[in-house]
């Protein structure tokens, strides 16, 4: 599956999380440490997900980017 993430610059490190399973955050000295944090928690989230009889949230989020004019 393919999860939509958001990497946030938190000041003195980066924050991530997906928005369609609720809870599942990382964190990161690095964009890219932030970016693999994320995949790690989101494999772990859903493992633990199945192990608990839940199920696992589809993937439904999507990413856009728009330009505005200032």
């Amino acid at each position: 599956m393919r999860y939509a993430i958001v990497i946030e610059n938190a000041g003195n490190n980066f924050s991530a999380y997906a928005p369609d399973l609720p809870g599942c955050v990382a964190t990161g000295a690095t964009l890219e440490e932030a970016e693999r944090e994320i995949r790690e928690a989101i494999a772990f989230h859903i493992v633990g997900l199945r192990e608990d009889g839940l199920p696992v949230p589809l993937p439904t989020s999507q990413v856009e980017y728009i330009e505005v004019a200032a």
